[in-house]
């Protein structure tokens, strides 16, 4: 197998996780953060958000750096979140054929049937 794909996977692993998702969403969208102020606008404790951003630092997506007393965390490539938006579109899409495909079940449902 070519490693590009195992490694590929192991982002995709690390990604799949709708908190981690929106931590890097979050830094991608307002740039370096610390724990404190990523966590009140996750709406998660510190801690849990410490343990999502080591995982995120584990397959080097995020890097953190000290300011001061802080220390900030961003994401190492911003293309990660292009990555991530060009999924969630490719989802609306899905979710959209989905409902069409729904909504025609549901007027066969309402059409009389021949006796």
């Amino acid at each position: 197998m070519d490693e590009i794909f195992t490694l590929q996977a192991e982002i995709l692993k690390t990604l799949a996780n709708p908190r981690r998702l929106e931590i890097v969403e979050r830094l991608a969208h307002d740039g370096p953060c610390e724990v404190r102020r990523l966590a009140e606008d996750v709406g998660m404790s510190q801690p849990n958000v410490s343990q999502h951003l080591a995982v995120l630092r584990g397959t080097g997506l995020v890097e953190a750096v000290r300011n001061g007393r802080e220390v900030q965390y961003h994401l190492v490539d911003p293309e990660v979140a292009d990555a991530c938006r060009i999924m969630q579109r490719v989802l609306m899409r899905r979710l959209a054929r989905l409902g069409a495909l729904s909504t025609r079940a549901a007027d066969r449902l309402d059409d009389p049937v021949p006796v």
